[in-house]
């Protein structure tokens, strides 16, 4: 499914957050011209463990062209308003002010393109924090996202990027709802969208129950408001993740899998909001009797009473998991398999541009646009 076939993407873009965006509408069918600079996009220097490339990069940047230019040079800077003269959106991540410094305003923009869609991707929305350059760890810092995880000794990151992606999926919904717009209107809006903002409203619920009394503690793999909730250790060494959702599964889970079904009608463990009050007891108990079990016995168990489960899993157990899809995606240095996105057209896994290398595209698409003029 090629939705979004015939539209032109510009993308003056770095590192994650807009390049996640602008991936997605090229997934989608559009067009997405990537500006660099000169030495790249410096996501390309992140690691070389994708067959030779930046694992982030090759992810990101699939079925884009790569266009090199040098915007501190005014021939350049008028290249790149060619492009955009003819473009349906334009997306940008510079550092706060750089865009409209550089005589890129959105203003202008919309001026000369009146039916471009532009996007400024930013740390933090407008404001007086707005000036300030902001990455994922220092917004899963600023916004609490940090102090609630990790063990209870000290706060941790979470293991990827979550406040660029989170950032780039908002601005693609947001972008594709004004292409919808301007369908109707017939005249191109401005977005903005900022890593803070994306962050803060996906930790409603932590914030929600701060203000209500109760500030969410670190617990690892647990959870600050269910329990029986966590990874616990089997006999021969697994690790199996529980959830328990509502009051029959909890009594289904005593039942079958702990062999005591009186234990519902303990007061300390009457209901969830009891049961986390007494959360020690009720970890005890499961983990002694998981701790019992060989892993195979307690997974029959586990389903013949109904209970969710999954296995605490390494990156080489993940890497190996049976549910896994993947797609190759050719890269400058080969093909890579990664893993497909998560939305399936008629159960078929999409087919998926190259991930250019630096400059590949810059000559034809100079050359295609050079008397280009501005949309009316």
């Amino acid at each position: 499914m090629q939705a979004l076939q015939g539209l032109l993407v510009v993308a003056l873009e770095q590192a994650v957050a807009a390049p996640l965006c602008s991936c997605r509408l090229a997934d989608a069918g559009a067009r997405v011209i990537k500006i660099e600079r000169p030495e790249g996009d410096f996501a390309r220097g992140y690691d070389r463990l994708a067959g030779g490339d930046s694992s982030y990069f090759v992810w990101l940047n699939r079925g884009k062209e790569s266009v090199v230019l040098d915007l501190k040079r005014a021939e350049a800077r008028e290249q790149l308003l060619s492009l955009i003269d003819q473009a349906d959106v334009f997306i940008e991540n510079l550092a706060p002010g750089a865009a409209d410094r550089l005589g890129f305003a959105q203003t202008i923009l919309h001026e000369r393109n009146p039916r471009l869609i532009t996007l400024s991707i930013s740390g933090f929305a407008p404001g007086k924090s707005h000036e300030r350059k902001m990455y994922d760890l220092l917004v899963q810092g600023e916004s609490g996202l940090a102090e609630i995880t990790g063990a209870p000794s000290e706060p941790g990151r979470v293991g990827i990027s979550v406040s660029d992606l989170s950032c780039g999926l908002n601005a693609y919904a947001a972008v594709l709802e004004a292409i919808v717009d301007r369908e109707r209107s017939g005249r191109g809006v401005h977005l903005e969208v900022s890593l803070f903002d994306a962050t803060a409203e996906w930790m409603t619920v932590p914030l929600l129950q701060h203000e209500g009394g109760r500030t969410p503690q670190r617990i690892g793999v647990g959870h600050p408001t269910i329990a029986p909730y966590g990874a616990f250790a089997t006999a021969d060494g697994r690790r199996i993740i529980i959830s328990i959702q509502n009051e029959r599964e909890w009594h289904s889970l005593c039942t079958h899998v702990l062999g005591d079904s009186a234990l519902p009608q303990d007061p300390r463990l009457a209901d969830n909001v009891s049961r986390v009050t007494h959360r020690d007891f009720v970890d005890g108990m499961v983990a002694a009797r998981f701790g019992s079990l060989e892993s195979g016995v307690l997974v029959t168990l586990l389903e013949s009473a109904n209970i969710a489960w999954g296995f605490l899993n390494s990156m080489q157990e993940f890497s190996q998991h049976p549910a896994l899809a993947r797609v190759s995606v050719r890269t400058p240095s080969g093909v890579v398999q990664m893993p497909a996105p998560a939305a399936r057209v008629d159960r078929q896994l999409p087919e998926f541009g190259a991930v250019p290398s630096l400059g590949e595209h810059t000559a034809a698409v100079l050359a295609e646009f050079a008397s280009a003029k501005p949309a009316t």
